[in-house]
């Protein structure tokens, strides 16, 4: 059995579900590191708008600690936030046979990473940036030379999916040394709740005032530039003005969330607003949609409501800069890829696809059967070869 660590900023939903099927593994006796809680505040702070708890556990199913996070602002929201000293303490007298950082945009990661070398413990990095994230070039030039140093330092680099993959190769990575470990969302969960779900799918469109004979384009998350949630907007607005019978049902909370709702309101676009839905409740809004739109820019370096939405057989339209759509959607398939910020493009996938709710449904079917078939095991096969070849190597 090998002991594994893994650092990471704080419980987020997103990874709770990877970390239980890490432990689940007879192979492995998992510890997750977290820099710090984050407050109900810090996650209103961060985007969502409003302050709230998940209402569901992160931290049940695996070993965890939190480390005494000493930062003089403590946050998850920049570098210097998160500074947790002991984990050079914690990484020596715990002698783990690997640890993975997740990712390096904080300093505990930096401590840690350190920590690795100065103890020769086999560090690896998981990320999913990608190279379609618009940096300035000076930016770009600059960080090349330092990130090819630390990158080729790295026991392993374990990327999420294809293009943070080639984000790797990139920076300098050997071919041998990349294991592509895919996120992963708890997806016999969702499928389960959107079967039992859907006999009240026009009860819960009724709630929200959603046209229960149309086709419901989704849009899941953060009200914030990144996501573009105007573009959903416009192109819904553009799609009902030529008649196609679509609506749009907005889940979620943030800074442009009034914008859009005064939108809405003035030119009459058939958009209706859920408002912020704790984890316990997502699985409503999938059902009641019938696909999602992800306009995001490439400050999406994943989208992982598109794994939940596919979990819960529902189709996803993408912009070409969502770090999913290489490795998640075939068009017309599993969903449509369309150029960033073109909403003309978006709008006439709208007027096509409600035009064809049943291409709709057995996309949806397509989608839930691919996202069943691969990442939890992959994700968890893949990492035990990195390990097994940075443990093989001596110290």
């Amino acid at each position: 059995m090998r002991r594994l660590a893994v650092l990471t900023t704080h419980p987020i939903q997103y990874q709770a579900p990877w970390f239980r099927s890490l432990a689940a593994h007879p192979e492995l006796d998992l510890e997750v590191l977290f820099c710090h809680k984050a407050t109900p505040a810090e996650q209103a702070a961060a985007g969502f708008g409003i302050e709230f708890d998940w209402d569901v556990s992160l931290l049940e199913g695996y070993s965890y600690r939190f480390l005494e996070n000493v930062a003089r602002a403590p946050t998850v929201s920049n570098f210097t936030g998160l500074d947790t000293p002991e984990i050079f303490n914690v990484i020596r007298n715990a002698k783990y046979d690997a640890v993975i950082v997740n990712g390096w945009h904080y300093k505990s990661a930096w401590q840690a990473m350190r920590a690795c070398w100065q103890t020769k413990t086999p560090v690896m990095a998981r990320s999913d940036s990608h190279l379609h994230t618009k940096r300035a070039l000076l930016k770009r030039v600059a960080k090349r030379p330092f990130y090819s140093w630390f990158i080729s330092k790295l026991a392993a680099c374990l990327p999420v999916g294809k293009w943070s993959r080639d984000y790797f190769l990139h920076y300098g990575a050997r071919p041998e040394l990349i294991f592509i470990v895919p996120h992963v969302v708890d997806t016999d969960y969702f499928a389960a709740e959107s079967a039992r779900l859907l006999r009240v799918r026009n009860e819960l469109r009724a709630h929200w005032k959603v046209n229960e004979a149309g086709v419901v384009f989704l849009f899941v998350g953060k009200f914030v530039d990144k996501k573009r949630p105007m573009d959903f907007v416009k192109a819904l607005e553009q799609a009902a003005q030529r008649g196609a019978p679509a609506a749009g049902l907005m889940v979620g909370d943030g800074p442009l969330r009034s914008i859009c709702e005064t939108h809405c309101s003035t030119h009459n676009v058939p958009v209706h607003f859920a408002g912020f839905l704790n984890q316990s409740e997502i699985a409503k809004a999938y059902v009641a949609a019938d696909a999602l739109i992800l306009p995001s820019n490439g400050g999406e370096t994943w989208g992982l409501v598109a794994n939940e939405a596919m979990a819960c057989a529902r189709p996803c339209l993408v912009s070409d800069h969502v770090g999913c759509g290489p490795d998640l959607i075939v068009p017309d398939e599993t969903g449509a890829v369309f150029p960033l910020g073109d909403i003309g493009q978006l709008a006439a996938l709208i007027e096509r696809y409600s035009s064809e709710p049943g291409a709709l449904s057995k996309m949806g079917c397509n989608a839930q059967a691919q996202i069943q078939s691969q990442p939890a095991r992959q994700s968890v096969d893949n990492l035990i070869n990195a390990i097994s070849l940075v443990t093989a190597k001596p110290r």
